[in-house]
């Protein structure tokens, strides 16, 4: 009985320290919003060579933490007569790249732990391997034939038509309240915000990941090794319904790095989770093409979804070689501390930006 109601007191402990780390997510996304938002909407709105258009979605997303935010205000751009679907395909593609920085911010939380951090930053790295080696294949196949965009307004006449839907994601809606209240307490000033969500981030992955060994370590451990996570087409599927669950590819991937880094879980098992999470994520931008009712912002939207797919059908053959690269760039952390920021910086703010006042 006392084993038992230390189980549960365990659990209620791990499920608070969620809800920080769900809210520390909140606060450094709300954090770069309000550096970037207005530069994220006026680099959007340009109107630029594809290479550009590339490295502007990526920049943008990187900027507000958000890929369901980026794609929807793409689609409302081309909706409205601002994008072209042209224009507006490769900034589809670019904020697949761009949404992977979270968890990767989130691996970076467990680097005063080796181990751990070596496992948190390979199943982080996954997810942008994939998506950079998708880009490689697909961004100059699609210049090239228009095959994405032809499949998109092939698919467009099935949905066109549609009414307007709209979903709130629910972990948006029990953590809204804690963001607002702790930002308003840091008079809504971006550095501090980010500071007291990195703060929170690190102070709750500590303490979570040591509750998830103690609460899930043992009878519980099969649940997510043998059963959830068994086949691939079942952790692809879970990371699907996740990421439509809580409209959010960042939180749905970043919760599964505390579990990689707990040693509970594989780089290999949850890489279909995380190519799940990228069909997932366009549900928004569909949504929101739906409620514009719009043929071309549709046909945008679609664009994104068709674009995931064929990724996934063209480097699922290939699957190893974004796993083997995660697991090398971890390889090279445990050598330098310094490459996992160096990446981060480069990857997702120098290099765009670099590109883009090149332009």
């Amino acid at each position: 009985m006392r084993a038992y109601r230390s189980t549960i007191l365990r659990l209620c402990f791990a499920l608070l320290l969620l809800y920080g780390f769900l809210v520390s997510i909140g606060l450094i996304g709300h954090g770069f919003k309000l550096f970037g938002k207005g530069f994220a909407d006026a680099l959007l709105q340009t109107t630029a060579d594809p290479l550009v258009s590339l490295f502007i979605g990526i920049l943008a997303t990187a900027l507000v933490q958000s890929s369901s935010t980026t794609t929807s205000i793409i689609v409302g751009l081309v909706g409205g007569g601002g994008l072209t679907v042209n224009a507006a395909v490769p900034m589809m593609m670019g904020a697949n790249i761009g949404t992977t920085i979270t968890n990767t911010i989130v691996s970076v939380g467990h680097m005063g732990r080796p181990h751990e951090f070596k496992r948190a930053f390979s199943a982080s790295v996954v997810h942008d391997f994939f998506n950079i080696i998708a880009v490689l294949i697909l961004f100059p196949l699609n210049e090239l034939t228009g095959g994405l965009t032809w499949l998109a307004y092939e698919t467009e006449a099935l949905v066109e038509g549609a009414g307007g839907l709209e979903f709130v994601s629910p972990v948006k809606m029990i953590t809204k309240w804690a963001v607002g209240w702790i930002a308003s307490l840091c008079g809504e000033h971006p550095w501090i915000i980010l500071i007291v969500g990195v703060v929170i981030l690190f102070a709750s992955l500590t303490f979570m990941v040591r509750q998830l060994r103690q609460v899930v370590l043992g009878p519980l451990e099969g649940l997510f090794s043998r059963t959830v996570f068994k086949t691939a087409p079942r952790a692809l599927l879970l990371g699907l319904l996740v990421t439509v669950g809580v409209q959010s590819s960042s939180v749905a991937t970043s919760v599964i790095v505390p579990l990689v880094a707990a040693g509970l879980l594989t780089v290999t098992q949850v890489f279909p989770y995380t190519l799940g999470s990228n069909i997932g994520t366009t549900v928004t931008a569909m949504l929101a093409s739906l409620a514009i009712g719009n043929d071309v912002a549709i046909t945008i939207a679609l664009v994104h979804l068709w674009f995931n797919i064929v990724g996934i059908v063209v480097i699922w053959p290939i699957r190893r070689l974004p796993i083997f690269l995660a697991n090398l760039m971890s390889e090279w952390t445990t050598r330098n501390r310094l490459i996992p920021i160096i990446y981060i910086v480069c990857v997702f703010f120098a290099l765009p930006l670099v590109v883009y006042w090149m332009r």
